[in-house]
Order: C-alpha cells, then structure tokens, then sequence
C-alpha cells in the first residue's frame, strides 16, 4: 500500500484523533438560582467542551462573570465564585477551539461594555467570514482582546445604530456567513438565535416561571425543566420582563443540520432535531450490520460514543454485546499532555481490553468514526494482545473524506485518512481482518428529512461558499495572539 502521511496539525499536535465540536451552550432567564441551575446545566453539556467554561449572570442593573480553562468543575472550585454570580438571569459556555488558540483569554462568554452599557456573549459555531470580517475591522482601529470569531459579532453589535437589542443582533447577524448558535445577556433580557442554516442544534423548554435554553436537551433535564422545542433554523428568541418574543432572521437556500451531532457528538439522551439520538445511532448500527455482515462471536463498542451503534449491529445481526473495552472516564488532555512523548500512553491509560471477554473470540468493533485512524490502530493492537482471534471493525458513518468549515475541529484534509486512501488501505493501515463503512445512502435512510442534514464531510457538498484559504485564514487569526 502506499505509504500513509500523517502529517503533523493542530489535532496531531495535541495527540487527539476525535472529531470534535465546538462549545456547549445553556442559558436561563426568570430564575432566583440562574446560575446555580447555569453551572447544572454546563455540567451536562460537559462533552462539547473541555478547555474552558464560565458563566455570566444579571442582577440589579450589572452583569458579572466568572470563567477560566478547564472542566467546569475545575473553574468552579471554589463555591464563592458562583456565589458571587447573583440574579434571575444567566448564561454559560463549555469551550473547545475551533477558531482561535486554546488560552484562557478566549474562554467564554465574553463580557463588553459599549454604548448601551454591559452585554455578555457566548457562541457555538464557526464564521467562515471571520478572517475578513476581523480585518477590516482592525483596518478602520478596532481592538481586539481575543483570537475568538465570537469577539467579532460582539464588535458588530457594539457599532449598529439599531434602535433594540434584538435589531442590533440581528444586523450584525446579517454580516456573518456560518454556523452560529449565540446567547447574549444584558442587564435586562437573554437573546438566544440560531443560525439560518440550522447547523449547531439548540433547544428550550420552561422551568417553572422560568425560560431556558441548551444546545441539548440533557441540560435541561438535569435542572428539572420541561423541553418545549428546537429553535428553528434561523429563530431570535429574546426573553425579558415582558415575556418570550420570537422573530426570524433571513432564510437559507436549505437547512444544514450537521449530521455529526446524530453520530458523535450529542449525548444519547438529548433531542436532537426533533429526534432521540439514541434512536437514530441504533438505527445506524442495524443498518450498518445488513449492509456490512460479519462471521462473529461478539460485538464490542469503541465506547463510548459508539455504544448504541453496537446494540444495534449486535441485534440486527443475531450476535451477542459484550463489553470488550472499558474506559477511563476520569482522564483528560492536562492529564496526558505533559506525558505525551511516551508512545501510546493516550490510549492505554483511556481504555483497556477485557481479556476474559476478547480471548479466543472473532470481535467485531464498532466505531462511530474514523478521523486519522491512529487511535483505532493502538485500540486493534490491545485487543489483539488480548487474545482476539479475529478483528472486524465496523464503522457506523461513511468514510470522512473532507473537512469541515462549520463548528467541527477538522479544517484541513490532511487529517483525515479516508481522504486519500481507501477502505483498504485504511484497513491495512489499523491492522484489522476486515473494514467496513456504513454508506451515506443507508445513513440517510433511517434518519427523517435526510435533506435537511448537512454530509459535507462525507460528500464535499458544501450548503455555503467557502474561502479557498479557509485553514490559513483561520490560522493567521489564531497566529495574532503569539505576536
């Protein structure tokens, strides 16, 4: 076969070799205990950002905040700091970069003053006009404090002669191109909006008297709220005194709801798009079992975000589950970087092959993804050295070919295996007796409405333009903060 370049980039460099999606956002209006219910809620959303969190409340007229790297746990150690985030009023934000570097400097929301006094901000997404955007605007002397596309909205909102809040955003909205999910908080209303596209999901429901809106329906469930609804693609709620008002901004050509959030990246008991994620990745594991049977005796998941994948190739396909790999729940990149020169060590302390259950045995291992393929490798060779007969790896989304420009940490092909080599050569490549895809065609036939999704990654079919310098753009603007 030929050779496989795995060059280095911004995920290599780190040792990561999952797909992964921006931020998780939660934000509540109505509230004595905002806050306290906002650092439930970011809890939750725990799984769609790591590097940092924070939160900012309204009360009496001011907004405060709080926020720093690390898990939510961690930037909320001492109990003060929420105490100190009093008021009816709230919005939080677990980050993962996408666009600009990882430093507690970009950590979120983002609290500015301007004409109008105080307004707290925090986004999911990724502008794919960003670069431009942020160069005029420091061509004409706007300051930046941040490598963040998120900063660049608030500049917008700062410089409209809008007569509201609501028109000011929904003017700077306008000027962007990408996928956005936004909550922003003033001393006196919450605005959440969702982009035209549709691209990062985001839900609301009622807790009590209160308003509160999720990127996951998990965060509201975890503070006692009813779920009401997704947003609509291209919906502006803004909650205040008065109560709840909607208003739609400009329609798209389509609706681009990333597909991804089906396959990896939602928790399985969150809504999403109107659907159970748990439902639809079984749906794709029995899918994935007719099109790509196996001669097996177990059925393991790359857990844990390939679980109910496997149930459902296990139950298509009359072959029994097992728990063949178990993972460490309690460690993160701070844990492993500072280590990472020790080969494979990311994989080992993270998962470990159940011997019992692999010895002897023809496995079959189910992954919802393949990015570089380097993880999966060291995965094989463990189940391999405990005593598996045979591997089979079965993955339940189609092979990802191209990047993505709208919120996923995958910007650049040279990250992606598939992108130029094929299923066999993969399969050389992670040393497995057989690999299989599941097909975009049987994905989209157990999903509702597979033409409002966006497969981009799979496909190349873009639902927007995107500058043919995108990666490099995106890392002049994070190169700005080393200066």
């Amino acid at each position: 076969m030929r050779r496989l370049n795995q060059r280095s980039t911004s995920r290599s460099a780190r040792g990561e070799d999952r797909l992964r999606e921006c931020c998780g956002l939660f934000g509540i209006y109505g509230d004595a205990e905002a806050a306290r219910h906002t650092y439930f809620g970011l809890y939750a959303l725990q799984h769609r950002g790591q590097e940092a969190a924070g939160i900012a409340s309204a009360d009496s007229g001011l907004v405060r905040m709080h926020k720093g790297p690390g898990l939510v746990s961690h930037v909320f150690a001492d109990p003060a700091a929420l105490g100190r985030l009093t008021g009816a009023a709230a919005i939080g934000h677990n980050r993962y970069s996408t666009t600009g570097l990882s430093n507690p400097t970009n950590a979120q929301p983002i609290l500015i003053e301007y004409k109008r006094g105080q307004l707290a901000a925090a986004h999911n997404g990724n502008l794919v006009n960003a670069a431009a955007l942020r160069t005029g605007m420091e061509e004409s002397g706007s300051i930046f404090q941040t490598t963040t596309d998120s900063e660049i909205v608030l500049h917008l909102v700062a410089r409209s002669r809008q007569p509201s809040l609501a028109d000011m955003v929904a003017e700077s909205l306008e000027q962007v191109i990408g996928a956005y999910c936004f909550l922003f908080l003033s001393p006196t209303e919450l605005i959440a909006v969702r982009d035209p596209y549709g691209w990062r999901p985001l839900c609301f429901g009622r807790l009590g008297e209160a308003t509160v809106v999720a990127s996951e329906s998990c965060a509201l469930d975890i503070v006692g709220a009813d779920y009401v609804r997704s947003l609509e693609p291209g919906e502006m709620m803004t909650v205040d005194a008065a109560g709840i008002h909607s208003r739609m901004l400009r329609s798209a050509p389509r609706r681009a709801f990333c597909i991804f959030e089906f396959i990896y990246f939602s928790r399985p008991d969150s809504w999403i798009y109107g659907q159970k994620t748990d439902k639809i990745r079984r749906l794709f594991g029995r899918r994935l079992a007719k099109e790509a049977p196996a001669r097996a005796d177990i059925v393991i998941a790359v857990p844990d975000s390939a679980n109910t994948a496997a149930l459902g190739y296990a139950e298509a396909s009359d072959i029994r589950f097992e728990i063949g790999l178990i993972r460490n729940h309690y460690v993160g990149r701070t844990f492993i970087a500072p280590y990472q020169h020790e080969r494979d060590l990311d994989v080992r302390v993270k998962f470990n092959p159940v011997g019992g259950v692999l010895r002897g045995k023809r496995v079959v291992v189910v992954e919802d993804s393949i990015v570089r393929g380097t993880t999966l490798r060291k995965l094989i060779g463990m189940i391999r050295g405990a005593g598996a007969a045979e591997v089979h790896v079965r993955v339940s989304s189609p092979p990802v070919r191209c990047p993505c420009f709208y919120g996923i940490d995958m910007s650049t092909q040279d990250e992606l295996i598939a992108s130029a080599h094929t299923v066999e050569e993969v399969r050389d490549y992670i040393a497995a007796d057989s690999l299989r895809y599941l097909s975009t065609e049987g994905m989209l036939s157990v999903v509702p409405n597979p033409g409002d999704l966006c497969t981009a990654c799979f496909t190349g079919d873009y639902p927007t333009k995107v500058p043919p310098d995108f990666d490099k753009e995106q890392f002049d603007l994070s190169r700005k903060a080393t200066r």
